[in-house]
């Protein structure tokens, strides 16, 4: 059973979504704030977190800059924030999709879904991958080219193992993204 741990100061929005993820088969913890999330996932270990932005104490932006320092569990923003910068800046920070409020239990459920398949398919994936003289080592976050060390930002490491897992395919910007 996969735990989903919400993070939103609202506690009738929390007991909508962990209602509803209960039904769907999912175990559910919840945190108030983004300082309680930390907290929470650090002892709950989640395998997704769906996050709110705006909350009191540290708001979602900052849960993603201490949360991805010592998680790789996907993220799932939900917000009323529509603005496409705001959606750009949770992306950058780490997260996985970004939903905007108010939003169909349905969909939400297909999100978190697409979102598990997606990361139990790269967990399955090959751990060292090799492409020409480039080496990409997926554990330990290490790109060599020949001999020499390369350094990415995480982005460009998530880019180049994309493109080096299917070599010579073209990708869209939507299917990068």
């Amino acid at each position: 059973m996969k735990t989903i741990l919400i993070v939103d100061d609202k506690r009738s929005a929390q007991r909508l979504v962990a209602d509803y993820l209960s039904e769907k088969g999912f175990r559910t913890v919840a945190a108030n704030n983004g300082r309680e999330a930390l907290f929470v996932a650090r002892h709950e270990n989640p395998d997704l977190v769906l996050l709110d932005i705006m909350m009191p104490e540290m708001d979602g932006y900052e849960f993603m800059r201490h949360f991805r320092k010592e998680s790789n569990a996907p993220v799932i923003m939900l917000t009323a924030k529509m603005e496409e910068t705001d959606k750009v800046i949770g992306l950058e920070l780490g997260a996985d999709d970004y939903v905007t409020k108010p939003f169909g239990m349905a969909e939400l459920v297909a999100r978190i879904r697409a979102v598990l398949r997606r990361i139990s398919e790269e967990t399955a994936a090959p751990k060292v991958l090799r492409v020409g003289d480039v080496v990409l080592d997926r554990t330990t976050h290490l790109v060599t080219v020949g001999a020499r060390m390369v350094e990415l930002t995480p982005s460009e490491f998530d880019l180049l193992a994309i493109l080096m897992t299917a070599p010579g395919q073209v990708f869209s910007r939507a299917d990068l993204l």
